[in-house]
């Protein structure tokens, strides 16, 4: 049965160019579902969209001496078109300064004002007299009071996870100036979050597809007792809150981009003239929506963003699930742009075709634990797995059957042990791999791809046609028409993950259908590449990296960082 999903990425804060830590978060992992999904037949759409607002950009701007819409102007352009690089297929990658964000985000908070849920009261908010702004909750570091970490922001430590108030740091310091900041008194309208609390509690007990890491720590956030938390700020860049006396506030940055899963799909939907019609989604009981995230974003998710639908109520779905992945370190360091420890995704595409880092990353994707990312297991991975496992088996398989066949897939014999096997596993692998997309663990889907291409490599080795060839004929026949459908398989599994490899290797195959017909996955079983079929000539779809890859990579990333940034906006040098 068709299923329909809303998939929802993380919504990148457009003051940097997103890493390849942020990429396998959130905007990658996603995509590589959504792909699944349609492939499956399912009815998707896939949103996302610039994270915009809020005073970090406000400062950013003045720094560099333009106006704030300029700056995210640009920075919006550039990242939508690098994700257009990456092969990210959203149907909506929208924008918090989108006209229908801004009228949905009020209209949907004064719902929740006028049920209740919202609150006016004195707040006690950080200043710094030196730069002379109030301090969003990300410009003010200090020591978690909890886990004693010395680099917890003023929402919230990386480190224990848990959300805070800037009053809470031990020893609080402006992010920009390093001086300690001052407190002052300032009203602010709150999200009553305890009134909430029963609701989310009861969601969250009763949703069996939450995952461990989200339900655990949601779990243990909401047992401490939810505290009210502020949806204003003292800033101009922002959407203005819509509440009466609230003149000169603006809507804090996360619970305008949180409500962008929304209006995201509202906007979709208006852009093809279907005005309502992302109301059969976002209303409608059967519908799963998703979330693709950081582990530090848990907490939005799984609190803040259906607090805010349940207070609406208008009815809104509650997720389905939120696929929180946690850290991707870099040569076992965390990502830091000012000590250029990591690869930012517009220098990744220099670097290597873009199918490679998606292999690769989908490879190391940290599903349960913190990964880390190393050139030499990138260099493992894409040279033993992508190229040799791959690759190799595929050109093998087309190869003799264009040079010994003329092109044409044979009639096979009777089907034998080897034979009856292999085509199981093709089978099996399908019911496998469907099976971990479905708990959202991309990796392991691609251990079981992975798996059929080793196994494949195995029965050709064991089959040898090129020796039956001149003995048994009829048995080369059968073992290459089950190995043009395990090339068929393949193919079909890994086009997610590497799609326009996937692409390539389909023209090769020669079907004259669209490599992403919906419900192209359950054609595998059916080993729909029949004898008399005529593939085209074949070419070696993944080159390896030199051996000396290794030794280089330092001094090739330097050249690329330097050529990358000559091309960014002027606003992110």
């Amino acid at each position: 049965m068709t299923k329909k999903w809303v998939v929802g990425a993380a919504w990148p804060y457009v003051n940097s160019v997103p890493h390849l830590g942020n990429l396998i978060g959130s905007v990658l992992s996603a995509d590589v579902f959504v792909r699944y999904l349609r492939l499956r037949g399912d009815d998707v759409v896939f949103v996302s969209g610039s994270d915009e607002h809020g005073t970090p950009i406000e400062v950013e701007a003045l720094k560099r001496g333009v106006d704030p819409k300029t700056m995210t102007d640009q920075v919006h352009e550039y990242v939508s078109n690098l994700f257009d690089k990456w092969g990210i297929s959203f149907d909506n990658y929208t924008r918090t300064e989108s006209p229908i964000h801004k009228e949905f985000v009020r209209d949907l908070l004064m719902k929740v004002y006028e049920n209740g849920y919202i609150f006016e009261q004195e707040d006690i908010v950080p200043y710094c007299p030196k730069d002379g702004i109030f301090l969003p909750d990300r410009f003010i570091e200090g020591t978690c009071p909890y886990c004693k970490y010395p680099r917890a922001r003023g929402d919230q430590c990386d480190n224990c996870g848990r959300l805070l108030h800037p009053t809470e740091l031990i020893e609080p310091r402006c992010v920009l100036c390093n001086s300690p900041p001052v407190f002052k008194k300032t009203k602010h309208w709150f999200l009553d979050l305890p009134k909430l609390q029963d609701k989310i509690l009861d969601w969250v007990k009763s949703n069996p597809n939450l995952p461990d890491n989200v339900r655990n720590f949601t779990l243990s956030w909401i047992g401490e007792g939810l505290k009210p938390r502020s949806l204003t700020r003292d800033n101009k860049w922002g959407i203005p809150a819509p509440f009466p006396g609230a003149e000169g506030k603006t809507i804090y940055v996360w619970f305008d981009a949180l409500l962008g899963y929304i209006s995201a799909t509202k906007e979709y939907f208006e852009r093809k003239g279907e005005k309502d019609k992302w109301i059969e989604y976002w209303k409608n009981p059967e519908t799963r929506v998703v979330f693709f995230i950081g582990k530090d974003n848990i907490p939005f998710h799984s609190v803040i963003f259906p607090a805010l639908e349940i207070a609406s109520g208008e009815g809104y779905v509650l997720p389905w699930s939120i696929a929180a992945t946690e850290y991707l370190l870099f040569e076992g360091e965390k990502f830091s742009k000012s000590r250029g420890i990591g690869i930012w995704i517009d220098e990744a595409i220099e670097i290597m075709p873009v199918d490679y880092w998606r292999f690769a990353l989908i490879r190391l994707r940290p599903e349960q634990r913190d990964a880390n990312f190393s050139w030499r297991e990138f260099y493992r991975i894409i040279n033993k797995e992508l190229c040799d496992d791959v690759g190799n088996l595929v050109h093998r398989i087309l190869s003799f059957i264009y040079k010994r066949f003329n092109g044409i897939v044979p009639e096979p014999g009777e089907l034998k042990e080897p034979d009856e096997k292999m085509i199981e596993k093709i089978k099996s692998t399908v019911d496998e791999v469907d099976k971990e997309y479905e708990r959202f663990r991309l990796r392991l889907a691609l251990e079981r791809v992975l798996e059929l291409a080793w196994s494949g490599n195995q029965y050709i080795n064991v089959k040898a046609p090129w020796e039956k060839i001149k003995t048994d004929k009829k048995d080369a026949e059968t073992t290459m028409w089950i190995g043009a459908n395990l090339v068929y398989a393949l193919t079909v599994l890994l086009a997610p993950i590497i799609p326009n490899k996937a692409e390539e290797l389909w023209n090769m195959l020669n079907i004259n259908e669209s490599l992403w017909k919906p419900g192209r996955i359950h054609e595998i079983k059916k080993m729909p590449i029949e004898p008399g079929h005529r593939i085209i000539e074949p070419k070696p779809l993944f080159p390896k990296l030199p051996s000396d890859f290794l030794q280089k990579i330092e001094e090739i990333v330097k050249e690329v960082r330097i050529r990358v940034n000559e091309k960014r906006p002027k606003v992110l040098r």
